[in-house]
């Protein structure tokens, strides 16, 4: 889900960003930083690979943290990376403080307000932060100046807190009651455990007015409390242990003081569970304890570095400057932050029936952006990683199993029915594709056929394809503001945009149901695989332009929608979800022939193609996509140019490449690249759970996967010139191109694979997994009678997809 392009890249918030972000091993160099502005999303805290617990700085920003922020209120202990819904993350705010606390105190325990984190949120310096996989370091200037410092493993964390020389002692504050900005805590309950230790648990009300959720933690120190106490709503109480409780939005938490006598550091280590306090524990016991003891944080650090190290080295790359190979090991970074990992360490999860299961020998995921990361990321992951691919499929099945159907947008054990069309459909066939539903087909199709022919019960929080009672009968979704709806969103509000994302879905569940015998199905669903053509209207006009023919909504009743007086603006808001009828009119990867016969011809179309990209100002300035795109923060509506801050176009520059003029994809995936740079900046609008950095990857590496369940991967020049990809332990794939330069566009003349020569565009998964070698040979001018332009070498239809 997107909420704000890339905005202009401020020079002074770059240069000690870059310089502080890469670790020792400049091989690999990553800056957490990168899109931590402009509603980029991210977070600069600590975190390990799909992990259950992450830790960083939170500033005034609903997702965390905002690089021109001024102040650090707390550092949490949840965190997503680039989601756009407003509550989310932040439990657990913890803060160290110097000062006085009881009556009177500049922590007054007579006046509860004083425990704000808004209030006592400390001033902080960009001067020697520091943002790795795995570590963050950030220098508070208030309280005296304290050091801060996080690290994380897959579900334990450590925090080390270095006061200054001349503090005698220090505080450290926990705050339960509150997290990220608007996201409201509903209750928290507090105890002090012995003199090292606090548990508790926070719920809240979760992502874009989702439902409630428990967090459950366990934080232990390496020195004992010289003072506690615990605050609320009333006041502070000094040297009490509780158990507190408290409901929502009231104050709530604990106050631990050390004597710094005899060093000026204090290290925690923390974990959280879904699951329950004992959850919290084994986690703890398991990842962050050595000997009964706290781990101590540099040994914790060196553990969650090496562990990125094995991660990030299975991508190599040549070529390029250290900006470049910043920005390329950040974006790989980000697409292996998510899903987090939802099973504890002794495998009990927390299902969406509420029900406490165990995952054994697997993992157990949650967290799913659906409608995002079914276009790049899934893939990427199935590509990089396809035992968690296999394990993310499981996870997928088991929710549709304790729930009662399948998710779209799932949060922590429940579904949020945020964003809308058919997402899981090609997540899951993909998934089936690669591989990673082995000895699971049936018990897959079944429910993916459920999906597609029906709608949940109106008594279970899913909602499916809610549109499918038009769907079914007419071809279409209805397009209906009023249509109740059991979240935010729901398919009827956005019906245009919904029916191409059906038909998207339908296509590649068809290809399924063909493999595995299901031919009647495959044929039915093969030609609802042409429903785009049920909401496409050939006498619309954009009037500026003159281009006639565009996807538009239409009434339960059959009627094409108009808005009074006025009529049917294809850059206007009516029935497209975050995009118009400019960007969703390329949502037909599944029938490229039929959708340019519908806008007169493939000379006609490609030339739509260029007035959509602005292409020749592209050629002219690759850096003319700051002014000709879409640039304007949550500017989904009122455009007719590409969208690279959202996802409904984000496959739109291969559409050149499918109509037979791939050196014009290059043009565009170089200029698009512009927009991915070493900076606060540097990510296009949210990151989306690692969507637009896994699309970043692909454009970079010369591959792209084609329509879902196709097991194609589109062919383009890649930007470096050698990389080699881990398949599996003793497969590489490796893809060449001597002449790329990063910055410079080269054009492809040829392709081979595994010595041989390739004429057609694309590459099976199937020769991919052999890990042979892509070679490109590049040019600096495109042969535009050459490569990739016979009609031979373009990806047919699926079979059986009708016309």
């Amino acid at each position: 889900m997107r909420r704000l392009q890339v905005g202009a890249l401020l020079a002074a918030l770059v240069l000690p960003v870059a310089l502080q972000a890469a670790p020792a091993d400049n091989s690999m160099p990553v800056n957490t930083f990168i899109g931590t502005q402009d509603e980029g999303n991210t977070f600069p805290g600590a975190s390990a690979p799909f992990g259950m617990i992450q830790v960083g700085p939170i500033t005034d920003h609903y997702a965390g943290y905002r690089y021109s922020d001024k102040k650090i209120r707390g550092f949490g202990h949840s965190f997503l990376s680039g989601a756009g819904c407003w509550e989310q993350g932040g439990q657990l705010s913890v803060l160290p403080v110097t000062g006085t606390i009881g009556p009177g105190g500049n922590f007054d325990t007579k006046k509860p307000d004083t425990f704000n984190h808004k209030t006592y949120a400390a001033e902080y310096t960009h001067e020697g932060e520091v943002g790795q996989a795995g570590y963050y370091k950030v220098k508070l200037t208030s309280y005296g100046g304290i050091t801060a410092e996080a690290t994380a493993l897959t579900r334990a964390a450590a925090e080390r807190y270095t006061f200054d020389a001349k503090a005698g002692a220090g505080h450290v504050l926990l705050n339960l009651g509150q997290a990220n900005e608007r996201h409201s805590v509903i209750g928290s309950e507090v105890r002090v455990v012995g003199d090292r230790a606090v548990e508790g648990r926070i719920i809240t009300r979760s992502f874009c007015g989702g439902a409630k959720y428990a967090t459950w933690f366990r934080m232990e120190f390496d020195r004992p409390f010289a003072a506690r106490g615990i605050w609320d709503d009333r006041a502070g109480w000094a040297n009490v242990d509780g158990p507190s409780q408290q409901g929502e939005a009231k104050p709530h938490g604990v106050w631990l003081s050390f004597d710094l006598k005899d060093g000026q550091s204090v290290t925690a280590v923390s974990a959280i569970s879904h699951v329950d306090a004992e959850g919290a524990r084994i986690n703890l016991k398991a990842e962050g304890m050595e000997g009964g003891k706290p781990m101590s944080f540099d040994a914790m650090k060196a553990k969650a570095q090496a562990n990125w190290q094995r991660e990030l080295g299975s991508v190599r790359i040549e070529g390029g400057s250290n900006d470049d190979r910043t920005v390329f090991y950040t974006a790989l970074y980000h697409a292996l932050l998510q899903p987090l990992t939802g099973n504890d360490a002794d495998g009990r999860y927390r299902g969406y029936d509420d029900v406490v299961h165990t995952a054994k020998d697997w993992t157990y995921y949650e967290f799913f952006s659906l409608w995002d990361t079914y276009r790049a990321q899934n893939q990427l992951l199935a590509l990089l990683r396809p035992q968690r691919a296999r394990d993310i499929a499981n996870s997928v099945l088991k929710i549709r199993e304790q729930s009662g159907w399948l998710p779209r947008w799932g949060y922590a054990n429940f579904e949020t029915n945020i964003m809308t069309g058919d997402p899981v459909t090609p997540f899951l066939v993909d998934l089936w594709r690669f591989g990673a539903l082995k000895g699971r087909e049936r018990e897959a199709y079944t429910a993916l056929r459920e999906n597609a022919f029906g709608v949940p019960a109106f008594g279970i929080r899913p909602q499916g394809r809610s549109g499918n009672p038009s769907y079914l009968r007419q071809g279409f979704v209805q397009y209906d503001r009023g249509f109740i709806s059991k979240g935010m969103d729901t398919d009827p509000h956005h019906g245009a945009s919904a029916t191409l994302e059906y038909a998207l879905a339908d296509s590649s569940l068809a290809t399924m149901a063909k493999a595995l015998g299901h031919t009647k199905d495959a044929q039915v669903l093969a030609q609802r695989a042409l429903n785009w053509k049920k909401v496409w209207d050939p006498n619309v006009v954009d009037e500026p332009t003159g281009q006639r023919g565009f996807p538009r909504p239409r009434l339960l009743d059959g009627s094409w929608f108009a808005d009074v007086g006025s009529g049917f603006d294809p850059r206007g808001d009516h029935g497209f979800h975050e995009g118009t009828a400019w960007q969703y009119q390329w949502l037909v990867p599944q029938d490229v022939p039929g959708l340019a016969a519908a806008m007169g011809g493939t000379s006609q179309a490609l030339r739509r193609l260029d007035q959509f990209f602005d292409y020749e100002a592209l050629v002219a300035d690759p850096a003319a996509v700051r002014k000709s795109w879409v640039v304007g923060p949550y500017s989904y509506y009122s455009q007719f140019r590409y969208n690279p801050n959202n996802e409904p176009d984000l496959h739109s520059p291969w559409m050149y490449t499918l109509m037979g003029q791939p050196w014009k994809t290059t043009t565009v995936l170089r200029a698009a690249e512009t927009l991915f740079g070493n900076g606060p900046s540097g990510v296009t609008g949210n990151d989306d759970l690692g969507t637009m950095s896994a699309w970043y990857l692909f454009s970079a590496l010369g591959i792209y996967p084609d329509v879902p369940g196709s097991g194609r991967f589109l062919l383009h020049a890649p930007r470096f010139s050698r990389a080699e990809i881990d398949l599996a332990p003793g497969r590489v794939l490796r893809i060449e191109a001597p002449e790329a330069k990063p910055g410079e566009r080269r054009y492809v003349q040829s392709v081979n694979y595994a010595g041989r020569p390739v004429s057609r565009v694309w590459l099976d998964w199937e020769q991919l997994q052999s890990a042979g070698t892509i070679s490109y040979k590049l040019a600096p001018q495109p042969d535009t009678a050459g490569w990739g332009t016979r009609a031979a070498d373009l990806p047919k239809a699926p079979a059986g997809l009708a016309r």
